[in-house]
């Protein structure tokens, strides 16, 4: 399941790593932050080099929506009240910068990459009053904004809060414009870091600086973000034979996210905390929902994308911990990571060169706001003490003769608990349901066809193979020969 944006680039491919090196910033991740990391400080002079496991922008950078918007759902109000106004503005502030600083990297290196200034809509189809309390957030911070009944949405609203100025474009143009001079190698995972080190599976890079920039930190201690994080899924199409709604739309009370791009016109929903989506359907209801709006449209693509989310929902960028003072995070952009790649990458640039940050206290990792953090803190604790106690204290009574074919789930092998994922033709893929992060049990996602972690949002493929941090070790992989079963350790 690809999205439209690798349907028409062809991305320049980089090396891996062949040894050991040394550079001025190691940067552990090829998405879009790490990226715009390593472009901001060679801009500066600085020697950086960027690894990636795969391919750059192949994971969560290829499966957003890309909307580079302030908008970010219904947020100033919490913002405000947990921040005060001088934070919510510097947030606001920060992401607007964003914006502007993405139409100048365009314009000044000329990408055509299908960038389009529009307007962005949050919009409420049962509730008015959500739309009504953020605008006054909104106006209270000075951004340039109005309310309207009327969309060109092909359904009522409520009410609908626009912010003016706003803009979309394709991620992998962008990103494939500004890495062409970068020192890039693909292919070459990070295992670990030691002190001013990157242990490789193709060699070491000793650098002065490293940015974790891998999506979610890789590294559990200092710094601990799997317990300040959860991550959250969503899934998207895109549909042929709509119409072009002119904006950009963000559903307030439930509703479905829209945007165009060319032909398509990309819908999303569905979403849900990782590793809680056992009886799947996302994608069915989005293309139920397309063909309702849309009676004879084609649905052309679809896929889904993850995103890490902090305890008080605002972006980590700063130093990793304050036990690591050459080292630096990018991570936790909450659904909105075009704007909070750019925002990241500043901040970091920022304070490796010297010059410092006005933003620096909103988004360091170092911060812990009781009241803003109390709901998701006690409610991702819960699920890590469920998840584990899941691994340990239950048992399926399920088998895998009673399992369909082209089905998943957890079923009883020899006593013990196991994932089972049968094929089309019967075979059978067995793992161990032990997530290889912090032991939670995992869980089957029908729409994926993968094995999640609903602890810390890791997630694994039918083999068992990696395929979202935390988790960088495979599952453990069993095998059926008959009545006799054996284990093996991968």
């Amino acid at each position: 399941m690809n999205s439209i944006w690798t349907k028409d680039v062809k991305m320049k491919t980089f090396p891996e790593l062949s040894g050991d090196m040394q550079a001025d910033v190691a940067i552990i991740g090829g998405g879009i932050a790490g990226i715009l990391c390593a472009y901001f400080l060679c801009s500066r002079g600085i020697d950086a080099v960027v690894i990636e496991k795969e391919r750059i922008c192949g994971g969560q950078t290829k499966n957003t929506t890309a909307k580079i918007t302030s908008q970010h759902g219904v947020c100033y109000g919490r913002l405000i009240k947990h921040f005060g106004s001088d934070g919510a503005l510097a947030y606001a502030k920060s992401h607007e910068e964003a914006i502007r600083r993405y139409e100048e990297i365009i314009r000044d290196l000329n990408i055509d990459c299908d960038f389009e200034i529009l307007p962005s809509y949050l919009y409420a189809v049962s509730d008015a009053k959500i739309i009504e309390d953020e605008y006054t957030a909104a106006k209270k911070l000075g951004i340039s904004c109005k309310t309207s009944r009327h969309t060109n949405l092909p359904f009522a609203v409520k009410d609908a809060l626009m912010f003016e100025n706003q803009a979309q474009f394709h991620p992998l143009k962008f990103i494939d414009g500004i890495a062409q001079n970068l020192k890039i190698y693909e292919n070459t995972a990070a295992v670990d870091v030691r002190e001013n080190t990157v242990i490789t599976n193709h060699g070491k890079i000793q650098a002065k600086h490293i940015v974790v920039a891998s999506h979610y930190p890789f590294i559990n201690v200092p710094g601990y973000y799997f317990a300040r994080m959860h991550q959250s899924r969503a899934y998207a199409i895109a549909a042929s034979g709509t119409e072009n709604l002119g904006g950009m739309y963000y559903g307030a009370d439930g509703g479905y996210s829209f945007r165009n791009s060319g032909d398509y016109l990309i819908i999303g929903g569905g979403e849900h905390r990782t590793g809680e989506n056992k009886d799947g359907g996302r994608y069915n209801e989005l293309e139920t929902a397309a063909k309702r709006f849309f009676p004879g449209c084609s649905i052309d693509a679809r896929w889904s994308a993850q995103d890490c989310v902090p305890i008080d929902e605002v972006l980590y960028a700063g130093l990793y911990s304050p036990a690591t003072p050459d080292m630096y995070v990018a991570t936790g952009f909450n659904k909105w990571g075009m704007t909070g790649a750019m925002v990241s990458a500043k901040v970091v640039c920022d304070l490796i060169t010297g010059r410092g940050s006005e933003y620096e206290k909103l988004y360091t990792p170092s911060r812990f706001n009781i009241p803003a953090s109390a709901e998701h803190f006690l409610t991702d604790a819960a699920k890590s003490v469920k998840g584990l106690s899941k691994e340990f204290l239950t048992v399926s009574k399920t088998t895998i003769d009673n399992l369909p074919n082209s089905h998943g789930g957890i079923v009883e092998l020899d006593g013990h608990k196991v994932g089972v994922y049968k094929d089309e033709n019967g075979k059978a893929y067995i793992v161990s349901t032990k997530c290889t992060h912090l032991g939670c049990q995992l869980e089957w996602n029908p729409d994926e066809k993968s094995w999640d972690c609903p602890c810390h949002g890791s997630r694994f493929d039918i083999e068992g193979n990696p395929i979202d941090n935390p988790a960088m070790k495979p599952l453990e992989r069993i095998h059926e020969k008959g009545a006799e079963r054996t284990r093996k350790q991968y």
